[in-house]
């Protein structure tokens, strides 16, 4: 009991040193937000796919049968 002790009172008085995350998480994050927004839109955009929402001329009524 007394390690697990020692060792949490040493971590308490660990002065705290920022690491990658706490420099760059946010900057990445938003770096990851942009490339994700600009690559989707030049996809739905640019890309030339035909997506084929509307049946708008694609689909003709049958004759109607009596």
């Amino acid at each position: 009991a007394r390690g697990i002790r020692h060792t949490a009172v040493r971590q308490a008085h660990h002065k705290y040193e920022s690491d990658f995350h706490d420099k760059y998480g946010n900057l990445v994050l938003l770096g990851g937000a942009v490339v994700f927004t600009a690559v989707w839109g030049y996809v739905l955009t640019q890309a030339g796919i035909e997506w084929g929402l509307s049946p708008i001329g694609r689909i003709t009524p049958k004759e109607w049968k009596e």
